[in-house]
C-alpha cells in the first residue's frame, strides 16, 4: 500500500460501512471465532443475507475490517506534517498513529486479540502493516530523511515497536497498578517502548 493522497476518511454510513464498523467491534470484544454473522447482523439491524451479499463469508468480512484498520494507519500518517528532519517526521507520524489510536478502542482491542491471543484466530493484520511501515520507509529513504544502512526490515521493526509497544503493554502496566493499588491523585502509568540496538528510521546520517 502506497502513501499516495487519498480522499481524507469521512463518516460513511453505507451498509457495507456500518457491517464492517459493527464486525470490528465485535470481533474485537468476543473474537473473530466467537461472534457469529447473526451476532453483526443484529448489531447493525440487517439480515445474514445483506452482510453475505456484500462479503460472502466471515473470513472475507474479518479481511475487510483488517484492511480498513490499515487504511485507518495510513490515513493518520498523512495528517502527519511532511516537513522537517527525518527525526521530526518519524515523530509526527508516530503522535498522528497514537492519536488515532486513541480515538479507536475498538482498533485497539482487535490489535491486541489479532497479535496476542494464542487462541485468536490470526490473519494477516501484522503483515499488512509491515508492508504499510516498509512503504514509509521507503519514502523516508527516497526523501534522504532516512539511514540506508540498516535494512528495511530492521526500520520495519523499530517503527512497529514505537507505534505499538505501548497497545500491548498498556495493560500490564493497568493491571499492575488495580492490583497494587495506587494513591488517590495518582494515575496509570502510560508505557512507552524504545528498540535499541537498532539504527533509527529517522536518521539519514548514521
Amino acid at each position: 500500500m502506497s502513501e499516495r493522497s487519498r480522499p481524507r476518511r469521512e463518516e460513511d454510513l453505507t451498509a457495507r460501512a456500518r457491517i464492517r464498523h459493527a464486525a470490528l467491534e465485535l470481533f474485537a470484544e468476543r473474537g473473530v471465532a466467537g461472534t457469529p454473522m447473526r451476532a453483526v447482523a443484529a448489531r447493525v439491524g440487517v439480515t445474514v443475507g445483506l452482510i453475505v451479499h456484500h462479503f460472502g463469508t466471515k473470513e472475507a468480512l474479518r479481511e475487510a475490517v483488517e484492511v480498513d484498520i490499515v487504511d485507518r494507519f495510513a490515513d493518520a500518517i498523512l495528517t502527519a506534517p511532511a516537513d522537517g528532519s527525518g527525526a521530526e517526521v518519524a515523530a509526527a507520524r508516530d503522535r498522528a498513529v497514537a492519536a488515532m489510536l486513541a480515538q479507536s478502542p475498538a482498533v485497539v482491542d482487535y490489535l491486541r486479540r489479532a497479535v496476542l491471543d494464542p487462541h485468536g484466530e490470526r490473519g494477516d493484520l501484522v503483515s499488512k502493516l509491515s508492508a504499510l511501515t516498509a512503504d514509509q520507509v521507503g519514502d523516508l529513504r527516497r526523501r534522504g530523511l532516512a539511514s540506508a544502512r540498516s535494512t528495511i526490515g530492521e526500520q520495519v521493526l523499530t517503527i512497529m515497536i514505537r507505534q505499538l509497544g505501548q497497545v500491548f503493554l498498556q495493560p500490564l502496566a493497568d493491571r499492575i497498578v488495580d492490583e497494587f493499588g495506587a494513591g488517590p491523585d495518582a494515575t496509570s502509568p502510560r508505557i512507552v517502548v524504545r528498540l535499541e540496538g537498532r539504527r533509527e528510521v529517522s536518521s539519514a546520517d548514521d
